[in-house]
């Protein structure tokens, strides 16, 4: 007998309870399979026949006794480098310990038989679920109550505007204010994410602007001054949400579900919009204008409490994630110390950033226009009244909700099966782009509020293709700065809210809603002509 690679076992050995099964075996074949008479032969460990051995770091070739808690004399595989001297207790505890963590799966195909798709594990109940999608609703939902907030205005200041006798100037500048902040924190806030996290960025920013909602009917009473210092505030609060989510998505997601999983927190902001359109009237009728800041901004507590227990920066923080979804979440994403220096002359010499940075100004012009006036829009060209105006209002970001996932998943599928990443992100863009300019132009040209709202619909609609195309982005062509990406970028589009959206004001007091539209359009179009020549998915920042 050769002296090396082989021990001989006590007579009765006890495997120690903490390495035996307690669920089903960890080979779904041999589960299937376990009650056939040719498998009762020689067995590994954890109960899998001789074909799934090679599938375990060291083997050990026992005969089961007694549900497989004693074990008979027989031998081990010990590698060649194990030396003589090594005591048999140490030699087994650690080829036992060994064997109980399974190998990175040898193919796809045995990866899908024991549930390893995008959705992780298979398994029954909440522990199951994978931890990287419960990061994503998270932040769906903090999504959600942010253009809650923020839509509330543009319903609540139609009676705000009766009772204070404010013009159109001054609604303006009113909403606008929201934007002033909102500039202010974009790229602070990627910076601050990218050095300390995501979490702590953007429990902040939720606390922040929740408390800044419910102060503004006492903002508003006492005066003009302080209604703009609190919409400064919120828009403070608010500027850092887009950031630290883009820092945490970048960590957590693997880049095969990036579409998807931006385009559904993306989606949380369209649902929010619906939900705020929603019930914002019926606030307004039964407890007056006051009661829906109240009731909006007290949402924020219930989301920070389950954001400080189920949250993490990153996977490696997670004391809870399963080790399967964390192997998998490291070998597609980017997980690196957090950065300590932002690199700028190097951003700022790419075109690829620059393209992203002007494409995201053109989008927020037309997009900030439409989720500020639109409910005035109704009223005001449609005589709709302030309850159809609001419920109106609905149907374009509910299609905006429904088209981001739709486009995240095509965008997904694209890059499954090939296609280049550069090109889906191009593709994707370009209908945000020219969809919304075509649905626009065509208001001019109806004369009946059914297809005026329709056209809203179907501009809206494919406006949210841009989640899949610059929105996705920022993770594609640095992913270690994506936070300081988005907030360069959204710097520039909340430009454009801030400008457009004052401006709107004074071009209704000396145009029509056609110049508005026309505005609108001619940026869209530049927008896409950038995007298509200067954009790429590959990275260029590391």
């Amino acid at each position: 007998m050769p002296s090396t690679g082989v021990c001989l076992l006590p007579l009765t050995s006890s495997i120690p309870e903490k390495l035996l099964p307690h669920r089903k075996s960890s080979c779904s074949r041999f589960a299937r399979r376990k009650r056939e008479p040719s498998l009762r032969g020689s067995l590994s460990p954890l109960g899998c026949p001789q074909h799934c051995r090679s599938r375990f770091i060291f083997r050990l070739r026992v005969r089961a006794l007694g549900g497989g808690s004693e074990v008979k004399p027989e031998t081990v595989n010990a590698p060649e480098s194990i030396s003589k001297s090594i005591r048999f207790p140490d030699v087994v505890q650690r080829e036992l310990v060994s064997i109980a963590l399974p190998l990175e799966r040898e193919d796809e195909e045995e990866e899908e038989e024991e549930g390893m798709g995008w959705l992780g594990s298979k398994g029954t109940g909440l522990e199951s679920f994978p931890k990287r999608w419960v990061i994503v609703i998270l932040c769906f939902s903090a999504f959600l109550l942010c253009n809650m907030d923020r839509v509330n205005m543009s319903i609540a200041i139609l009676p705000m505007s009766a009772e204070f006798n404010w013009n159109p100037s001054t609604v303006g500048l009113i909403q606008s204010s929201f934007f002033w902040g909102y500039l202010l924190t974009q790229i602070a806030g990627g910076i601050w994410a990218d050095m300390v996290g995501g979490k702590l960025v953007l429990g902040f920013g939720v606390v922040w602007w929740s408390i800044a909602t419910a102060l503004t009917p006492v903002a508003a009473k006492v005066g003009l001054p302080f209604l703009l210092i609190v919409r400064v505030l919120m828009g403070i609060g608010e500027g850092v949400a887009m950031p630290a989510m883009n820092n945490i998505l970048s960590k957590w997601i693997p880049v095969a579900e990036r579409s998807r999983s931006l385009a559904l927190v993306y989606s949380g902001m369209y649902l929010g919009s619906v939900t705020g359109l929603a019930f914002s009237p019926l606030l307004i009728h039964n407890f007056g204008w006051p009661s829906v800041f109240y009731s909006f901004g007290s949402l924020g507590s219930v989301w920070l409490t389950v954001w400080l227990t189920k949250a993490y920066s990153s996977p490696v923080e997670d004391p809870e994630i399963r080790h399967d979804e964390k192997k998998l979440i490291i070998s597609g994403s980017v997980l690196k110390e957090p950065v300590k220096t932002i690199p700028w002359r190097l951003i700022l010499s790419k075109p690829p950033v620059w393209a992203l940075i002007v494409s995201h100004f053109c989008h927020n012009w037309g997009t900030f226009i439409l989720l500020t006036w639109m409910p005035t829009y109704y009223n005001q060209v449609l005589k709709f009244n302030l309850t159809d105006s609001g419920l109106f209002c609905i149907l374009p970001w509910l299609t905006m909700a429904v088209s981001a996932n739709f486009g995240g998943w095509i965008a997904d599928t694209l890059v499954s099966r090939g296609m280049s990443v550069t090109t889906v992100r191009k593709i994707m863009q370009s209908i945000g782009f020219l969809g919304p300019a075509f649905f626009l132009t065509q208001l001019s040209h109806v004369h009946s509020p059914e297809m005026a709202v329709l056209c809203m619909v179907c501009s809206q609609g494919t406006d949210a293709f841009s989640q899949s195309g610059l929105y996705s982005n920022h993770q594609d062509i640095g992913p270690r700065y994506a936070g300081v990406l988005l907030g360069l970028s959204n710097t520039a589009g909340v430009l454009a809210g801030v400008f457009g959206t004052a401006a709107t004001g004074y071009i209704l007091q000396h145009g029509s809603w056609d110049d508005v539209f026309e505005v609108s359009v001619a940026l869209y179009i530049a927008g896409t002509v950038v995007w298509n020549i200067f954009s790429t998915g590959e990275k260029i920042i590391d």
